[in-house]
């Protein structure tokens, strides 16, 4: 979490919006206590929105706006800030995807990070050719699935395109322990893995591959692209990417099937 005097709001529009939230509470004499009433959350959320640990939703932006008459100050500063570049997105994700209480993700390319054996992984990054440090990557995705061991796991829910399943990373050994491993994770309670087929190739995931994240009530989106990707927090925004889920799913195998298929891979990858 930044602290308050770390935040840089000439470079970052959050930082800008966490910033100017703080200084125009500051100038009305109200403690976080007071505005947390005035917005129905509590202090400890809106201490969050001030640090740009967490992205002040845009109907409380708008309730700023009209409370405070700063004619839509606060709602373009936080759509300046949705739609803006920032280098720091995937950083914020990675924090976000340790305290989820759900993940929903979509696979168009690669079996997730979340998903994904040591040496599956290790065959990925050796691939891209894109780091120095295999070894540091490597550790730094393997810890990501350090929530699998949480008390009380995240529910996971992932829909993979079958060519995923298919396609041989790092060899037939390598492949053939992912796939089982996949297998055993799909039984695992809370976890459900299904398969699109190929036959559905026109589908509402071929703009490639992206995660929703669940919070409590809140609601994060995740879309990787080379150089970055983008996360979304705008509810409206969010509907879109829930939309395009349930399409997804609309057309994939079901549980049983895609274990079925995992397990008609493996045999043909021995």
């Amino acid at each position: 979490m930044p602290k308050i005097d770390k935040l840089d709001p000439d470079h970052n529009p959050w930082h800008w919006l966490a910033v100017d939230l703080r200084i125009w509470r500051l100038e009305r004499n109200l403690s976080q206590a007071r505005l947390g009433e005035i917005l129905k959350v509590d202090d400890s959320t809106i201490s969050n929105y001030e640090s740009a640990s967490s992205k002040l939703p845009l109907e409380k932006a708008e309730i700023l706006d009209q409370l405070w008459r700063t004619r839509g100050h606060f709602a373009r500063l936080r759509r300046h800030a949705e739609s803006a570049h920032d280098p720091n997105w995937f950083n914020a994700y990675a924090r976000y995807e340790q305290r989820a209480d759900a993940i929903n993700i979509y696979s168009a390319l690669v079996i997730h990070a979340l998903f994904q054996t040591e040496e599956y992984a290790r065959a990925l990054i050796e691939g891209a050719q894109m780091v120095d440090d295999v070894e540091g990557t490597l550790v730094d995705r393997m810890e990501r699935q350090e929530l699998w061991g949480r008390p009380q796991p995240p529910e996971l829910r992932i829909f993979l395109r079958q060519s995923v399943l298919e396609d041989p990373v790092g060899g037939p050994e390598v492949m053939h322990a992912q796939l089982g491993h996949l297998l055993d994770l799909s039984r695992r309670r809370g976890v459900v893995v299904r398969a699109l087929p190929k036959v559905k190739a026109a589908h509402a995931g071929v703009d490639g591959s992206f995660t929703i994240l669940r919070i409590g009530k809140q609601e994060h989106a995740w879309s990787a692209a080379v150089g970055g990707g983008r996360l979304v927090s705008d509810p409206a925004m969010i509907r879109d990417y829930r939309l395009r889920y349930d399409l997804i799913g609309d057309d994939a195998l079901s549980r049983d099937s895609t274990r079925s298929l995992l397990r008609d891979l493996m045999e043909a990858m021995k």
